[in-house]
């Protein structure tokens, strides 16, 4: 096994192709041709961490924050930055870092936050809108169960909890070959009428290249016209943030206390709000104060995050603001890697780094 076929397995989990744009995922460090000895999981890759998989003969490190976020001018191990990718390079370590991909990926960070609060009816706070493509093609009417299963194949006409959605609309299409073509059907250079359906399709973005071929390859003509469109939908498995609901009512009393005990936090940094029970939560990993109004506008009555300023806290008015760390609302990430692929390489050691990596301490 080759590291490349764990991180194909990671970007199915959560393609990179829609993290943010500031972003920077994906192998950071070492060669993904390289023969996979061992996997450590962990939420930062500190040069402590880096120590912990060459102690255990790892050497890839899956980690949710990426060590190197913007460019590095130098190798000297002057700062934390440069000490653990030095490190990792002079032991041939493959550091991937996966960060908003999985912030964005239902079953991703906020998703496990939400698991861990015990909510049910749990959906995307804010779903990412113009992401959807749409694909329409002219198929010979004979040959249209032959496109589709290709097109389905290649993951097209998944619609939520749905599978091979599609629409077909019959009419008839024309062509004239010049004196090089080769027409799977009539002649060339003869005006060709042949009855056709407009196939639809809708597939996500990181799929496009795959469906394409997809097409090309099962259709029988020997130049294949289609149209790919972007829809304004906005599309739930993708996007920012959770919301779901207790599944009773709890005071706010009762509500910080089950909070601080779920994130194992020192402190709850909470807003003075005027609600007096809680049942609707939304939840956001990381820094999430760009979202309150969100939070706000779907009805929660509390709001999970970290990362909260002085002034974000007067918007708590009519929504219990929580902070309770950056690191506290993260830490599972590395639960979700560790089981995932722990399920996809179950005859391999997936190990969970135990070196403490949280910056901020309590007191």
């Amino acid at each position: 096994m080759k590291i490349k076929d764990v991180i194909s397995q990671l970007e199915l989990l959560a393609p990179r192709h829609y993290a943010e744009d500031f972003d920077n995922t994906g192998l950071l460090t070492g060669n993904k041709n390289d023969l996979l000895k061992g996997i450590l999981v962990t939420l930062d890759c500190l040069e402590n961490v880096v120590d912990e998989a060459i102690e255990n003969h790892c050497n890839l490190i899956v980690s949710f924050h990426p060590i190197i976020f913007s460019g590095l001018k130098h190798l000297q191990p002057t700062d934390y930055v440069r000490s653990a990718v030095v490190k990792a390079i002079k032991n041939d370590i493959s550091i991937y870092a996966i960060h908003t991909a999985l912030d964005v990926a239902k079953g991703g960070v906020s998703y496990r936050m939400a698991q861990e609060m015990g909510l049910k009816n749990v959906h995307t706070l804010i779903p990412k809108s113009q992401l959807i493509k749409k694909l329409v093609t002219y198929v010979p009417c004979d040959h249209t169960a032959q496109v589709k299963k290709a097109l389905f194949t290649a993951g097209a006409g998944q619609l939520g909890n749905y599978s091979e959605c599609s629409f077909t609309q019959n009419g008839s299409g024309t062509f004239k070959g010049n004196e090089e073509s080769n027409p799977q059907l009539g002649e060339k250079l003869v005006l060709e009428e042949v009855g056709e359906n407009a196939l639809s399709v809708t597939f996500l973005p990181h799929l496009e290249t795959r469906v394409i071929q997809a097409l090309v390859q099962s259709h029988p003509y020997e130049e294949v016209s289609y149209e790919i469109t972007t829809l304004e939908n906005s599309y739930q498995n993708i996007g920012m943030g959770v919301i779901g609901e207790l599944s009773e009512e709890l005071s706010v009393e009762d509500f910080l206390g089950k909070t601080k005990s779920v994130f194992k936090t020192g402190v709850i940094r909470s807003s003075l709000s005027r609600k007096r029970n809680i049942k609707k939560v939304a939840l956001l990993g990381g820094s999430g104060a760009f979202a309150i109004k969100n939070a706000l506008q779907s009805g929660a009555d509390a709001y999970i995050t970290a990362d909260l300023k002085y002034h974000d806290f007067f918007q708590g008015q009519d929504i219990l603001l929580c902070d309770v760390g950056h690191y506290e609302s993260e830490q599972f990430t590395k639960n979700i890697l560790h089981e995932y692929l722990t399920e996809k390489f179950s005859n391999f050691a997936v190990l969970c780094a135990k070196a403490r990596t949280n910056p901020v301490n309590y007191y």
